[in-house]
């Protein structure tokens, strides 16, 4: 009996019009300002592609960067010209929510190796006139957030009130707050760790093995032949979003429910309903993103530990900040537990750092802070409405919700 492969609609041409010519706002580094990046090498020219919400006050003091995770995008609180879909935390960021861009200048920007309109495997490479692909050099967090500064430096703004993250975002937050103590305000990462886990590197290898051992990703050359490794990369998100869930949230929404038969087909076509849910899971992710971006950009979590440099202790990572912290977890989530962000808020104890830490039940796992959580938005308003008074803002109309 043959497998039943999972089923991949054709391309959508709108993701690679957003590579090459993106919808947001786009900020151009030449050559005569290349990025040095970790890995010894330099980047130029470069591109940063950017939405921005709300508007920036004459002192360009309330400014809030959010960085996306690893498989998120600018368009935190608008539409995704490639999906179609609403904003991927519409429910956090906007006019009088937590992150209230009534009263907040919002940025997002595209991660340096993302494919929508940030330089990435994608991208072309001036030098040859075609798509870098694998030779597209390794970056790493730190690369990300160098990045993000030469933005942030283009927009004018000396020190952000506020840097927010979730998961690999909250890694970025992490980043900027060690390197740039006198640049952040306010941190708030969410749902992350200081450095990858062994079994977080294992589950991003099985994805990668995926990609790259599907035949059309052609040695990641996959542009040059007009072809894209549409199942391995679909296997890779089916393999990664089991992780972003819990298995009371599996159990819950799925059970051992059939598909769309009563009975047991006796074959390998998608009998539960968790498979379906899956497969559909990779065939959409196959859409929007670049098979060699989720490469680059998994190395360099994998490669994230904020102990480097710091003579093997996360502590020193912040010595001397006056950043103000609020550490965010959530009980159900396995892929970043909460002791991984004990480690970072006792860090930030040893050094004396003004740190609050919030551990949210929810059972939605790793997810959790993309969805509809009430004690998580109330800490978040919360925490920003005492640093912005603490930072000289007036008092918010809804300060007391």
């Amino acid at each position: 009996m043959t497998a039943a492969p999972i089923e991949i609609a054709s391309p959508t041409p709108h993701k690679s019009s957003e590579v090459h010519a993106p919808s947001s706002q786009v900020v151009h580094f030449d050559a005569t300002a290349p990025l040095h990046l970790a890995c010894q090498q330099q980047l130029a020219p470069f591109s940063i592609a950017y939405q921005t919400y709300g508007t920036l006050n004459d002192s360009k003091s309330n400014a809030i960067l959010i960085c996306h995770a690893l498989t998120g995008d600018q368009h935190v609180a608008s539409v995704n010209p490639v999906t179609g879909k609403p904003g991927w935390w519409e429910t956090l960021v906007g006019p009088g929510k937590p992150v209230d861009t009534a009263r907040f200048f919002v940025i997002c920007a595209n991660i340096l190796g993302g494919c929508m309109g940030s330089t990435g495997p994608a991208s072309i490479n001036p030098a040859t006139g075609q798509p870098y692909g694998v030779t597209f050099p390794v970056i790493t967090i730190g690369d990300m957030v160098e990045a993000q500064v030469r933005l942030i430096d283009h927009l004018g703004i000396d020190q952000l009130f506020a840097v927010i993250g979730g998961s690999m975002g909250g890694m970025q937050v992490l980043e900027w707050a060690a390197r740039y103590k006198d640049r952040v305000f306010a941190a708030v990462p969410i749902a992350t760790a200081a450095w990858h886990s062994s079994q977080n590197i294992a589950f991003h290898e099985v994805g990668r093995q995926a990609v790259m051992a599907d035949p059309d990703w052609a040695g990641g050359n996959y542009y040059a032949v007009g072809k894209t490794p549409r199942n391995g990369l679909a296997v890779a998100r089916m393999a990664a979003h089991i992780t972003y869930l819990s298995e009371d949230a599996l159990q819950r929404k799925f059970g051992r429910s059939l598909q769309d038969s009563s009975e047991l087909t006796f074959s390998f076509r998608a009998d539960f309903q968790v498979e379906s849910y899956l497969r559909h899971q990779g065939s959409t992710f196959v859409e929007r993103f670049d098979a060699n971006s989720y490469l680059y950009i998994t190395r360099a979590m994998d490669y994230f530990d904020l102990r480097e440099g710091h003579g093997n202790v996360l502590a020193n990572a912040f010595t001397g900040t006056k950043t103000r912290f609020c550490v965010v977890s959530f009980t159900s989530d396995w892929l970043y537990p909460t002791r991984e962000s004990r480690a970072i808020v006792q860090a930030l104890n040893a050094v004396a750092a003004n740190v609050s830490f919030v551990e949210i039940d929810s059972n939605k796992g790793h997810d959790a802070f993309l969805l509809e959580e009430p004690t998580f938005f109330a800490t978040i308003r919360g925490f920003l409405n005492a640093a912005a008074l603490k930072r000289g803002f007036a008092p918010s109309a809804d300060s007391t919700q």
